[in-house]
């Protein structure tokens, strides 16, 4: 890749991308990280890397994910982005695995239904799904289940949800500490690599490499 006269070998640009998805830093951290391994390259030159990088390993990751459960647990939290709540869907299994996630600005059955397609065919028709008490979410799985004939099963148990609210904090710790987002294109980029990590960490990946770095190097193929 070059950026401003300077050739940055892979291996170099896959360390400043891991760096920043996988640690709890700012780009300007992982700047003077990089420099104390003596690699001279400017935080926005990162930004751009994450930005483009994050979502080529986020389509690697959907092709090498191992199969997920057929019991959900979806819910949404909230990312600010530019002073302004957006909302991240997201679903995990019984086993607290990552379904998947989407990135919204609104919270209304349309996205929740956008959300809804994009993780059953990125994985696998659930037999049931677990959710609050959110009328959009249940007014989703009904269209859903109208429209495609299927019988997904509905279920609102509290404590059951339980798993998916404490994987929101680790993606919500995850992002403390940068700036804020400046755009929403820019948060939903990011995110996808930091859900890409998460789902390393909790070893999704069918034939993973010898570390999580290793598995991550090997997504970028």
């Amino acid at each position: 890749m070059n950026t401003k006269g300077h050739c940055y070998p892979r291996s170099i640009i896959l360390q400043a991308v891991y760096f920043k998805l996988r640690f709890t830093l700012s780009y300007r951290d992982v700047e003077e990280i990089m420099k104390m391994r003596g690699v001279y390259v400017d935080h926005a030159t990162i930004q751009r890397w994450v930005y483009k990088f994050a979502p080529l390993m986020e389509m690697q990751m959907k092709k090498r994910k191992a199969q997920v459960s057929g019991s959900w647990r979806m819910d949404e939290t909230y990312i600010k982005i530019k002073g302004q709540w957006c909302y991240l869907y997201r679903a995990v299994d019984r086993s607290g695995n990552t379904v998947d996630f989407l990135l919204t600005k609104r919270r209304q059955r349309m996205s929740a239904q956008s959300f809804l397609i994009k993780a059953i065919s990125n994985n696998c028709r659930p037999r049931v799904i677990n959710i609050d008490k959110s009328g959009s979410n249940t007014a989703a799985i009904k269209v859903y289940n109208k429209r495609s004939f299927s019988k997904i099963k509905i279920r609102q148990c509290k404590y059951l949800n339980n798993i998916v609210e404490q994987d929101h904090r680790f993606i919500k710790w995850r992002i403390q500490n940068g700036l804020g987002f400046k755009s929403f294109e820019s948060a939903r980029r990011t995110l996808s690599g930091i859900e890409v990590v998460h789902m390393l960490r909790k070893n999704q990946m069918i034939r993973p490499g010898i570390s999580m770095f290793k598995s991550f190097c090997k997504l970028a193929g």
